[in-house]
């Protein structure tokens, strides 16, 4: 239980109370809960969708827009812009890369980042509440979360010291594997062939930013984790977005 209400205060603005300061190994074990805490925010989602009712499309797709990002307080949001700014700025150098993840100020790249995202999030979920969202709901908020212990289980970390590092470094690597698995088998058993797509989608999405993380930096950082979260949701709800409409 300690595990889960860890992540579930990692990932999302929810507010929870722990009685005891966490350890390195509590934080490796949290990870475990992702996809889980993924399938909640896509459930609070869904429950939103479900009570705008026959609200216009266009007005749904933008508070459910906004309330996703208020779910999760902007966290992935904020890896996104800080990994824009420093992929541009960096100019290929690995050494300037890291520096620039670690100003706290969005640069140009960082903004325009977060602007795209959120818009073509919105005009995904505005073609997708025509035919029903619920079920995109559930899945890219999974998908992103599965995203992350994917990461966490094969990519090096590269900033020494920190949280992530110690998620990293703690990871029960083959529970993580078995959920990983869990969750691919469950996706393509309950939700047929629009889910396998998507799974397909986040996969390619998940591979190109690990190629990325790798040969720019040699791993990953906590900035490049957010990124890929928002980056794999957003390929989830493009693709089915695209094959549903």
């Amino acid at each position: 239980m300690k595990a889960l209400l860890l992540a579930l205060q990692f990932l999302t603005s929810i507010p929870v109370n722990l009685r005891a300061e966490p350890r390195p190994a509590d934080w490796g074990r949290s990870a475990l809960a992702y996809p889980l805490i993924g399938l909640l925010i896509g459930l609070l989602l869904a429950a939103l969708q479900r009570l705008l009712g026959h609200a216009d499309g266009l007005l749904q797709a933008a508070l459910l827009t906004a309330a996703w990002a208020l779910i999760t307080g902007g966290l992935h949001l904020d890896g996104l812009a800080d990994s824009a700014d420093a992929w541009v700025g960096g100019c290929g150098d690995r050494e300037r890369t890291l520096a620039i993840m670690k100003d706290p100020r969005s640069g140009p790249a960082g903004v325009a980042a977060i602007v795209l995202v959120l818009l073509v999030k919105f005009a995904a979920l505005a073609a997708l509440v025509k035919t029903g969202a619920w079920p995109t709901l559930l899945l890219a908020p999974l998908l992103g979360r599965s995203a992350l212990v994917a990461l966490l289980l094969t990519t090096p970390y590269v900033r020494p010291g920190g949280l992530g590092a110690a998620i990293s470094a703690c990871l029960p690597r083959p529970s993580a594997a078995l959920i990983l698995s869990l969750v691919i088998g469950a996706v393509l058993l309950l939700a047929g062939r629009l889910a396998a797509l998507a799974l397909a989608g986040a996969a390619l999405a998940w591979l190109a930013l690990r190629w990325m993380m790798m040969r720019r930096l040699g791993g990953m950082t906590g900035d490049t984790l957010g990124a890929a979260v928002e980056l794999t949701e957003l390929a989830t709800l493009i693709v089915l977005g695209v094959c549903q409409t």
